[in-house]
């Protein structure tokens, strides 16, 4: 079996969790692409849901699929947020937002009563930043001041461009990539990133995720938080 195959049934198993009259958080990336994917087709046999899309990629996507939208806006509770992961280590805290959309993302988990995350068995580490950057959104206005105070924090922090010209968020900030190496102590890098004048929001997601859905070649693991 593929990564895809993988990524397909640990979707599944997520959109199984989806009952009518729910408010679903929809992520964005690849696998929750996948997610989107399939719980259109639930609609399609009578499924009843709205969803909150955390990014305006997830929000094309799902209008395309016919899945009726709202924002955090509205107020509405979130029952719950299905989302994808860079990294996932055995404490269930997670690497995300390569794709750029961790702000909304977080502020969608933040709202949710319960945070799924679904992934393929390749994400799982034993320490975050074995494998990936940790990217962090920062203001435009002065981001190589806050590039280097993030330096200061222990990693190589590198502006993410496409070609010569810097990736913006959907938020109108810029994306710093830091790569840390192995991180022992994420909560604290974390908390310390937060504090720094310039960021908007990191992506180290500790405490977030409640269940984690792992598709591999013996079909799906769940994770959960103790």
């Amino acid at each position: 079996m593929s990564n895809e195959e993988w990524k397909r049934k640990a979707a599944a198993s997520a959109v199984r969790m989806v009952e009518s009259g729910m408010v679903v958080g929809l992520g964005s990336g690849s696998t929750a692409a996948i997610f989107a994917e399939l719980l259109a087709k639930r609609m399609k046999e009578g499924l009843r849901v709205v969803g909150v899309p955390t990014s305006l990629g997830t929000a094309s996507a799902a209008r395309r699929l016919g899945i009726p939208l709202s924002d955090p806006t509205s107020r509405l509770k979130i029952d719950l947020a299905v989302d994808g992961a860079d990294e996932v280590d055995g404490e269930l805290n997670l690497v995300k937002g390569l794709g750029g959309a961790l702000v909304r993302e977080k502020i969608v988990a933040a709202a949710a009563r319960q945070v799924v995350i679904i992934v393929d068995e390749s994400k799982l580490v034993d320490t975050l930043g074995t494998r990936t950057p940790v990217p962090v959104e920062v203001v435009a206005f002065g981001w190589s001041l806050t590039a280097e105070r993030l330096e200061g924090l222990g990693c190589v922090a590198a502006l993410r461009r496409k070609g010569t010209v810097p990736v913006v968020s959907d938020n109108g900030n810029y994306i710093i990539n830091c790569d840390f190496g192995p991180i022992t102590n994420p909560v604290e890098v974390e908390r310390e990133a937060d504090a720094i004048p310039g960021v908007v929001e990191v992506g180290l997601f500790c405490g977030v995720a409640d269940l984690v859905l792992v598709g591999g070649e013996n079909g799906v693991r769940k994770l959960e938080r103790g």
